[in-house]
């Protein structure tokens, strides 16, 4: 499958992975700090953003995509970043190719089943209720979505999704059917007895209980030499929250030093 992707810098080459309803847009500002030394790709993934929409949606076919836009544009082992279900892919990825991949940094996710969120479910029914036909302006969009999703930094987080069909009418960019269809996937976690042996590194968020402490021996298990650290005032949404912090750990990790100034981004999972 051929991803829309945003690219900035060169040297060498890191790809960033976004999560579950996000687009590369939300990686934008990190990845251009990243971009004064590297070459840095930031691809919408199959269902998201610009790229195309397909029925099958489970992290072997996103895995598999990853696969096709390395050699596509001749990437030669990259360092590979993915965020929540960016994340899954990044590690799923990593384990099935460990002798593609430089170094491995996984954002608040650890290789395991979760139970569904209901803020995810609750995304999806909201944005699958609107009627397009029914409304002219985003902030008629805004008012639809704050009863089912009355968090205002979610809310512009979703928005971020739409797009205008036509002058006059407006529609979301996600696959909403096949996101809903394979949610459940998502949450899931395919097996692999595999180990990625090189150099990774897991950012968990302090207020996050995405990456449990119980979750280290089993993170350590597949990639043996995986560092974990913590940004305490963070949850899930590390790179939204505090991405100057992100930023700092990266630049430990990457050997790059990693500046962002005081700003406001929308979240994305």
């Amino acid at each position: 499958m051929k991803l829309f992707y945003r690219h900035f810098g060169e040297g060498r080459p890191v790809i960033i992975l976004h999560g579950i309803f996000g687009i590369s847009d939300n990686w934008v500002t990190l990845g251009k700090r990243l971009a004064e030394k590297f070459s840095v790709y930031i691809p919408d993934q199959r269902n998201h953003g610009q790229s195309p929409h397909s029925p099958t949606f489970n992290y072997y076919a996103l895995a598999e995509d990853l696969h096709e836009f390395i050699h596509e544009h001749g990437l030669e082992r990259p360092v590979i970043i993915g965020h929540s279900m960016g994340g899954k892919v990044a590690m799923s990825y990593a384990l099935e190719h460990p002798e593609m991949v430089e170094k491995l940094v996984v954002v608040d996710i650890s290789p395991r089943r979760y139970h569904g969120r209901n803020v995810h479910f609750d995304m999806i029914n909201a944005m699958m209720a609107v009627n397009f036909d029914a409304v002219h302006s985003r902030d008629e969009i805004a008012r639809l979505l704050e009863a089912s999703i009355p968090s205002k930094r979610i809310r512009l987080f979703v928005m971020k999704n739409l797009y205008r069909k036509t002058k006059t009418t407006f529609d979301w960019r996600l696959n909403l059917e096949a996101l809903s269809a394979n949610l459940d996937y998502v949450f899931g976690w395919e097996e692999n007895t595999g180990a990625f042996d090189g150099p990774a590194l897991f950012v968990r968020g302090g207020k996050s209980d995405y990456i449990l402490d119980e979750d280290i021996p089993l993170i350590r298990r597949m990639f043996p030499q995986a560092e974990i650290e913590t940004i305490p005032k963070a949850s899930h949404w590390v790179h939204a929250e505090a991405p100057a912090e992100l930023c700092r750990q990266f630049s430990l990790f990457l050997g790059k030093e990693c500046v962002i100034p005081d700003f406001t981004a929308e979240a994305e999972d």
